[in-house]
């Protein structure tokens, strides 16, 4: 098990002082609940981690429930007492999906809907705070500036400490930036969008208000140490785990699947037997070797996963090593 003196990542110009992976929470209430979910929560700490992330939709595309993820998040911390050894993150402002048709370019970003979910997320979570609270989504008709003062009255209010985005333009992460200056403003914290080992040949998502952490936004995270990169989806949704175990027709419906990926898959048991580290602490290593600091999410239903994962910072990976995986 990995040793809890792990460097933690100091967010500049906060209190916030993260473990190099944060909890992803997106399949809570669906494949883990309960008991279940203890055995998660308790797994994440016990190596070191204190970052739990989840979101207000998470998991609306399925009926029966809203926001059941932050519901068993909630739940863990009533009956644990650990509030003040975590730090919670969740989002607001993600389109509606409990509707049949739902449609992910109607925005909801307006104040009065980031009100309300960050008030619903407040009851679900049972706290009185949001460590960091995150837009999901941007809205380019609204003015940056707006959607930041939302933030700040937050803050104002107590009900959050820090702010951040998601799925978020660079221009529109400069344009806050600069905002935020001008007014003394701390401004976004973090910033979770789509990096990992795969995504240079990844066929890409239906869904097009997602946005990767490439090109312009890469340059930007290269250029603003202080909007700290938090990538999801850094598993890569377990395709190299797959395709390595069963080949590749049991990767072959994967978006990851494309001669680039396979290429870097047929290697990283090179890597594997060099460290004797497993697939995923190649596949997670890979954050640590950019050019920012990168806190990536990590979820999983089975705790011997999770410790798996926080293991991977202790692990003396070296650039080199990723950059021949991706010649």
């Amino acid at each position: 098990m990995v040793s809890k003196r792990v460097n933690r990542i100091q967010i500049p110009g906060t209190e916030l002082s993260v473990y190099p992976i944060g909890l992803g929470t997106v399949n809570a209430g669906i494949d883990w609940d309960g008991e279940k979910a203890n055995e998660i929560f308790d797994a994440y700490l016990s190596c070191g981690g204190n970052l739990i992330d989840t979101a207000h939709v998470y998991s609306d595309w399925i009926p029966g429930e809203k926001a059941r993820s932050e519901r068993v998040v909630g739940d863990w911390l009533e009956q644990s007492g650990k509030r003040n050894e975590v730090i919670i993150m969740t989002k607001g402002g993600h389109p509606d999906l409990t509707s049949a048709c739902a449609d992910l370019h109607i925005s909801r970003m307006s104040r009065r809907d980031m009100t309300d979910d960050l008030n619903g997320s407040l009851k679900q979570l049972r706290t009185d705070h949001i460590d960091i609270l995150f837009y999901h989504r941007d809205d380019r008709s609204i003015p940056v500036e707006e959607e930041i003062d939302t933030m700040e009255e937050f803050v104002k209010s107590g009900k959050i400490r820090y702010y951040g985005c998601s799925n978020w333009d660079a221009d529109r992460m400069s344009a806050a930036d600069d905002y935020c200056k001008i007014h003394n403003y701390r401004g976004f914290v973090a910033d979770q969008s789509l990096l990992n080992i795969g995504v240079k040949c990844f066929k890409g998502f239906d869904d097009d208000t997602l946005r990767s952490t490439q090109g312009d936004a890469y340059s930007y995270h290269t250029n603003n140490r202080n909007n700290l990169e938090m990538p999801y989806m850094g598993n890569c949704g377990g395709f190299f785990q797959k395709c390595i175990l069963k080949g590749e027709a049991g990767v072959k419906n994967s978006p990851y699947y494309t001669e680039g990926n396979i290429r870097i898959a047929r290697r990283i048991p090179q890597i594997m037997e060099k460290y004797n580290c497993s697939v995923t602490q190649v596949v997670m290593g890979f954050f640590y070797h950019q050019d920012f600091a990168c806190v990536p999410l990590f979820g999983s239903s089975k705790p011997e996963h999770i410790i798996d994962a926080c293991q991977t910072p202790a692990i003396p990976f070296q650039d080199e090593d990723y950059k021949w995986l991706m010649e």
